[in-house]
């Protein structure tokens, strides 16, 4: 019995990994060509009972660590060597594999997530608990993921000696930039009912925020 239902279990598992396979792509292009809709897709999605929840795509947090992946496998194809596994310094002695470095980048992209979630709670006047940044974090995945994938591209392809590369490595990053920037500055504008200029401070402060983090780490782990 317990072999049977190892069995089951290994049928499960392996449906849901190759279901990534046409979901991560589907999920992708929606989230760049329709990234509200996917956000409120990914709110609507949390009134749903577990088993029901992100049946035609990607879930949100399952999205950002694919993205980031994806990113990872694109610099090793191009034979580059992470600098966190390869720099020693600091708390970098403790990542000493592309998993554990994995798993730091997903942790820093995820504040993106939360910080933009925080903010949006508080600007709502709600208590920040667990149920109140749920769904906004949830929300907020979707086009984090986009910005890791190409931000982390990006800067692959800039450390390549190719000229082409390197220049199609410098526009994809502004490109990811800029697609993060509007993103959030509409979300907030449209959420919260307020002007553009409102929505432009609040996302400066949630960018601040991250990237003083990003900032915090990446100086632990080098130095």
């Amino acid at each position: 019995m317990d072999f049977m239902k190892w069995i089951n279990s290994l049928d499960e598992l392996l449906y849901e990994v190759m279901s990534w396979l046409l979901f991560f792509p589907l999920t992708l292009w929606r989230s760049i060509v329709h990234p509200f809709a996917m956000m409120d897709y990914a709110d609507d999605q949390l009134a749903l009972p577990d088993d029901q929840q992100y049946g035609a795509a990607l879930s949100p947090p399952l999205f950002l660590a694919i993205a980031l992946l994806m990113a990872h496998v694109v610099s090793l194809t191009l034979g580059q060597v992470d600098a966190i596994v390869a720099d020693r310094h600091g708390l970098g002695a403790l990542v000493n594999d592309d998993a554990s470095a994995l798993v730091l980048r997903l942790v820093v992209f995820a504040s993106f997530s939360l910080f933009t979630a925080t903010r949006m709670v508080r600007r709502r006047g709600l208590p920040i608990d667990r149920n109140t940044l749920r769904a906004p974090f949830y929300a907020q995945c979707y086009p984090t993921g986009v910005f890791a994938l190409g931000l982390g591209t990006g800067v692959a392809l800039v450390r390549t000696a190719w000229p082409a590369t390197h220049i199609g490595g410098i526009g994809l990053v502004v490109a990811s930039i800029l697609y993060y920037v509007i993103i959030e500055t509409r979300w907030f504008a449209m959420k919260l009912g307020t002007g553009y200029i409102s929505a432009i401070g609040a996302v400066a402060i949630t960018l601040f925020e991250a990237f003083t983090l990003f900032l915090i780490v990446g100086f632990l782990f080098t130095r």
